[in-house]
C-alpha cells in the first residue's frame, strides 16, 4: 500500500488504544540496565512514572539470554534473568497493574541460540529446554533445516523459521503465556526487519496485546554523510510494514528521529515535507507512529546514531506536542538531571490538558533554518530554534518554555 491520509483503523477488540492514540511510552531501561538489579530499581519509580503520565513502560527482555542484555534468548520460558529473578519481575509487574502503567515485553523472536550442535555442527538444536526445536526451526541462510528467511538476517546466531507451523504455534502459546499467566500487556517486537509482518499479525492476533510497536529500522537516505531532505521511501518501507501487520501494530518512527536530529542543529526546514506536513511517518500516518528521540541501541554506551545531547529538550518539545505517539528514554527522564525531568513532565502534562492525541491536527507556521513552529489540535502551539516568533492572538498564553523551545496554550 501507498499510504492513505485516513489510516484506516479497522480494528480487533485489543485496538482500542490505536482508536484513542493517547499513548505516551517510557523506554524503561538503557544497554547497562542489566547491571543494577533492575526489576527492584525500576519497582521503586513505578509511583513516578504512573504520576508523570506515562501509559506503558517497555521493560528489557524478560527471558533468559545468552547475552545478559537479553537480546539473545535461549529458554524463552525462563523467567531468571541478569535484570533480576522471576519473583521480582512479578512484583515489578504487580506492582504496574496497580498504578495502571502496561508492562511492555521486549520479544525477541527473530533469532534464538542453540543448546546443542546438530547439522553442521551448528549450535542449531534447543534440546533439554522448553520448545525443544529441531533443525528445522533454524533458517538456512544462517545454519539450520528449515526455508530461508522471510526477511534480513540477524548475524552470528541462528534465525528462526516463521514459516515452520510448529514454530509459530510454540511462539503464539509463548506470546500468549506472557500475557495471561506472567502480566505483560503490550508487545515491542524487535528487529522487526527479520522476518514476514504477516507473522506478526499472526502473533498479535492470536496473544491479544493491547498495545504493539515494532523495531522496524532500516538506514535513512544519506548522500555521503548529509541526510537527504526527502525521506519519502524510508517512511514508505516502516508504513509499508505496519499494513502487512494488519495495521494491527504500530511502529517506531526512525524516519522522524533521522531528520529531528539533523533538524536542531539549525536545518529546521528539514521539519515540513513537500506536502506541508511532517516528514517522518508522523506525517503520513500518525495513529501508527511511535515517535521517539533516542533508545538503547542508538543512544545510552552503544551510541550507535545519537541525538544531540545539548538539543534534547528541543527534541521533546517537538514529540510531546506532535500527533503520533511519543516515547521518553529512561537516560534523559531519570540520568539527566531533575531539570530535564521536570520540562519532560510539564511538557507531558499539557498534552494530557490540551487533549493532544495521535490523530490531532497540525499547521506547521515556519520552517526556517533556525526556526520551526506549528499548531497543533488547535489548542497547543510551538517553537523550536533560536529564531523568535510567537502565535498571535490574545487567546494564547506562554504554557512553558526552555532552551530553544516555547509552548503556548489557549
Amino acid at each position: 500500500m501507498v499510504y492513505n491520509s485516513n489510516g484506516n483503523d479497522q480494528q480487533t477488540d485489543n485496538g482500542a488504544v490505536l482508536r484513542s492514540g493517547r499513548e505516551i511510552l517510557l523506554q524503561a531501561f538503557n544497554w547497562e540496565s542489566h547491571k543494577h538489579d533492575w526489576w527492584r530499581k525500576l519497582e521503586k519509580k513505578v509511583a513516578d512514572i504512573a504520576k508523570s503520565g506515562f501509559t506503558t513502560a517497555w521493560l528489557p527482555p524478560p527471558t533468559n539470554s545468552f547475552a545478559p542484555e537479553g537480546y539473545l534468548p535461549q529458554n524463552l520460558y525462563n523467567l531468571n534473568s541478569s535484570y533480576g529473578s522471576e519473583q521480582l519481575l512479578k512484583a515489578l509487574l504487580e506492582k504496574m497493574k496497580q498504578y495502571n502503567v502496561r508492562a511492555m515485553a521486549d520479544i525477541v523472536i527473530n533469532h534464538r541460540v542453540g543448546t546443542t550442535q546438530g547439522h553442521g555442527g551448528m549450535y542449531n538444536r534447543y534440546d533439554g529446554v522448553p520448545l525443544s526445536w529441531d533443525e528445522r526451526a533454524v533458517t538456512s541462510c544462517t545454519g539450520g533445516l528449515g526455508n530461508r528467511s522471510t526477511g534480513d538476517n540477524f548475524n552470528g546466531v541462528p534465525n528462526i523459521d516463521h514459516t515452520q507451523h510448529f514454530v509459530r504455534k510454540d511462539i503464539t502459546a509463548w506470546l500468549q503465556w506472557l500475557r495471561k499467566n506472567v502480566g505483560f500487556q503490550d508487545f515491542r517486537f524487535d528487529f522487526a526487519r527479520g522476518y514476514s509482518p504477516k507473522y506478526v499479525k499472526e502473533y498479535i492476533e492470536g496473544a491479544k496485546p493491547i498495545f504493539s510497536v515494532g523495531e522496524y529500522w532500516d538506514s535513512c537516505n544519506y548522500n555521503g554523510h548529509f541526510l537527504e531532505y526527502n525521506q519519502d521511501s524510508h517512511r514508505q518501507r516502516i508504513v509499508n510494514w505496519i499494513d502487512l501487520t494488519g495495521q494491527l501494530s504500530a511502529a517506531f518512527d526512525f524516519t522522524t528521529k533521522g531528520i529531528l536530529q539533523e533538524a536542531v542543529k539549525g536545518q529546521f526546514w528539514r521539519l515540513r515535507d513537500p506536502q506541508g506536513k511532517p516528514p517522518g511517518v508522523l506525517g503520513w500516518w500518525p495513529s501508527r507512529a511511535v515517535t521517539f528521540i533516542d533508545n538503547h541501541d542508538t543512544g545510552s554506551t552503544q551510541a550507535h546514531w545519537p541525538f544531540p545531547s545539548d538539543h534534547i529538550m528541543e527534541g521533546y518539545a517537538y514529540l510531546l506536542t506532535h500527533p503520533g505517539m511519543p516515547t521518553v528514554f529512561y537516560d534523559h527522564f531519570y540520568d539527566w538531571g531533575n531539570s530535564i525531568h521536570e520540562q519532560i513532565v510539564k511538557l507531558i502534562d499539557i498534552r494530557k490538558h490540551q487533549d493532544i492525541h495521535s490523530r490531532s491536527s497540525i499547521r506547521i507556521f515556519e520552517a526556517q533554518p533556525n526556526l520551526y513552529s506549528a499548531i497543533i489540535g488547535e489548542k497547543v502551539c510551538m517553537k523550536i530554534g533560536d529564531g523568535s516568533w510567537c502565535p498571535a492572538g490574545k487567546e494564547w498564553t506562554l504554557a512553558t518554555c526552555g532552551h530553544r523551545y516555547a509552548v503556548w496554550q489557549k
